[in-house]
């Protein structure tokens, strides 16, 4: 009797192949430059978030003892609980990295994972980077093998995708082998989780899921390295994780994951926020800041039209009582009418926007119940981000403006100095001392280059 034919690789196993491959010193230029700004970013947002309640109510949740370092606070914690903390503070405002064209943030997962793996199993800044850019990577594609179908599916992108894209951050700052990878994704498949009920009233657990996705990426690995087997077929098999996760009659295009490994790196798509709310809000932002400078009388506004796609109804626009009346700043940051109201005001959209104060300022919520909006059906969501607003006065005349991209991706990226000013004044809402503030912005400059990620327990705070 003849043998029976070697089984196909799996999706886990071509990609963990070519994971296993990758090192720091073979990464192109524009991955590297992108690791960069993405570390500065999220260790700003750290900052920013250290004092905030539910940052604490994690960082109390969790053993204090440890050898890992969960920036900006005292002590250490163990590995899984420093990458929870981190990655919730750097997602919790909303104010984090995002892979253009799909609603999924690696910084906020993928580094919590590499800078924990690193500094407690001595690893290399190198180390560190290629595990970031491999994780990011994964990240990203698996985000466009079926579109939009997670959320339809009731699921927060990020965290279901992000504890995969962690799990191979880990495996390669570890320093795993590719059938060890593969295992280490299968096990990822029984460890996603994370619902979008919090947009029912802006509860906090969203903030939870990329330091949760971190933590669990970092125990498949760990399972992986120490014998511990998963599903090869974890994507694409009969009962795997698309089948479980997304809506049924969306299309899965498993190529997304494996074509042009190495050759075509998505995560350069990295955009960077400038304002503090959710993604696809940040172009109509654009437009209310723009039209804020117009000087229009913004007491004789009759009523406020903003064409959008359909896929962002449900979370940015319904229920639109919610949407125009926030319940909570976090529901805030996920409100169209609430964005545009505060930009045509304030003429700004940061930190200090989203607040208990805010959220019941009479002319804020005023002129936000007077913006609505039409489904275009040529809207290019989610490929593209665009933003809208049709502005009609009492008299009848109209003001309307168009922004045709995400500001802070690939067609209007923030500049270097740019992103160093909003790392500046998030440590500062954070009231981090200054001359620590600028050691880490040195450190981070550097880090991707170190023999070890020691230096990272100097802030502490």
């Amino acid at each position: 009797m003849g043998s029976l034919p070697e089984p196909l690789a799996s999706i886990a196993e071509l990609f963990s192949t070519w994971a296993s491959t990758v090192h720091s010193d073979l990464l192109p230029d524009a991955v590297v430059s992108k690791a960069s700004h993405s570390l500065l970013d999220v260790a700003g947002l750290c900052l920013a978030a250290r004092n905030l309640d539910y940052v604490s109510a994690v960082v109390n949740a969790c053993e204090s003892s440890g050898r890992a370092t969960a920036i900006g606070h005292s002590g250490a914690l163990d590995m899984a609980g420093a990458a929870l903390v981190n990655g919730t503070a750097i997602h919790g405002e909303d104010f984090d990295d995002t892979y253009e064209g799909t609603p999924v943030h690696p910084g906020a997962v993928i580094l919590p994972t590499v800078l924990a793996a690193g500094e407690v199993h001595n690893r290399t800044g190198g180390d560190a980077l290629a595990g970031y850019a491999v994780g990011c990577e994964l990240l990203c594609r698996l985000a466009v093998v079926a579109p939009t179908a997670i959320h339809r599916a009731g699921f927060h992108p990020t965290a279901v995708l992000g504890t995969f894209g962690a799990a191979a951050a880990a495996s390669v700052t570890l320093g795993l082998n590719a059938h060890q990878m593969t295992n280490a994704l299968g096990i990822a498949g029984s460890m996603a989780s994370g619902i979008i009920e919090y947009l029912a009233e802006g509860t906090s657990t969203k903030r939870l899921h990329p330091g949760w996705a971190a933590q669990s990426g970092l125990k498949a690995a760990l399972l992986a390295k120490n014998g511990f087997d998963g599903p090869r077929t974890v994507f694409e098999g009969q009962h795997g994780f698309f089948f479980g996760f997304s809506a049924p009659q969306i299309k899965t295009d498993f190529s997304q994951i494996t074509d042009g490994l190495g050759s075509d790196w998505r995560m350069t798509g990295l955009a960077f926020k400038p304002y503090a709310c959710g993604t696809m809000c940040q172009p109509f932002v654009d437009c209310a800041i723009q039209l804020s400078k117009q000087g229009i009388d913004l007491d004789r506004v009759a009523a406020i039209v903003c064409e959008v796609g359909e896929g962002t109804v449900h979370r940015l626009w319904e229920p639109l009582a919610e949407k125009r009346r926030p319940t909570t700043p976090y529901s805030a940051k996920f409100s169209v009418p609430y964005a545009v109201a505060v930009g045509l005001l304030s003429g700004v959209a940061g930190l200090d926007q989203f607040t208990e104060q805010n959220i019941k300022d009479p002319k804020i919520l005023s002129l936000a119940s007077k913006i609505s909006y039409n489904i275009d059906p040529d809207d290019g969501y989610p490929a593209n981000y665009s933003g809208h607003i049709r502005m009609t006065m009492e008299d009848g005349k109209v003001h309307e403006i168009r922004q045709p991209h995400l500001r802070g991706g690939a067609h209007e990226p923030l500049s270097d100095e740019e992103l160093r000013a909003k790392f500046r004044a998030n440590a500062a809402v954070g009231e981090f001392p200054a001359d620590l503030t600028a050691e880490l912005e040195n450190w981070c400059d550097g880090a991707f280059q170190a023999n070890d990620l020691g230096g990272l327990a100097r802030f502490r705070g």
